[in-house]
């Protein structure tokens, strides 16, 4: 699938494509699901209040979240998410966006951190969650809150 078809164009909102889509496109098997991604989104919409009305998770790799980085935020690097949320709905109560996994990154991470492939990926698209439902992670104090969060929501998914 090439760039050109997800959905960081501008999604018009509410056209009748919702719910949670997750679109792998890299060579290997994910270690998480759609079905994982549902639950991590159910659990955080309901901690902070708000709701997912589209949500697509899309694996790429790394020259395509480098040109996702460039293209988008003028970075020119290796990142394991970007988010993308495309609704302007205040109240929270209808977000819409994509969140871009760079699979390879995540892997990397997993052995870097010494956590299961499983973890690392969870960790990583309940940031990119967190991030649309209006979490920043700019400052030092931003990225506590935020890995605090992240813990979080893994250990009560995890009991």
């Amino acid at each position: 699938m090439s760039l050109a078809l997800m959905k960081t164009n501008n999604f018009p909102a509410h056209t009748g494509y919702s719910g949670i889509h997750l679109f792998n496109e890299l060579e290997t098997t994910l270690p998480l699901s759609k079905d994982d991604v549902e639950i991590l989104a159910s659990c955080i919409a309901e901690e902070e209040d708000c709701s997912f009305y589209l949500l697509e998770v899309v694996f790429i790799d790394r020259q395509t979240i480098i040109a996702v980085n460039k293209e988008h935020l003028e970075h020119n690097y290796v990142t394991d998410i970007i988010s993308f949320r495309y609704d302007q709905d205040s109240t929270d109560q209808a977000i819409e966006g994509t969140l871009y996994c760079c699979g390879p990154r995540i892997l990397e991470q997993a052995e870097e951190l010494d956590q299961s492939p499983e973890r690392e990926f969870k960790r990583i698209v309940t940031h990119g969650l967190l991030h649309l439902a209006g979490y920043n992670d700019t400052s030092e104090s931003q990225k506590k809150v935020m890995r605090a969060r992240e813990d979080y929501y893994l250990e009560k998914l995890n009991k």
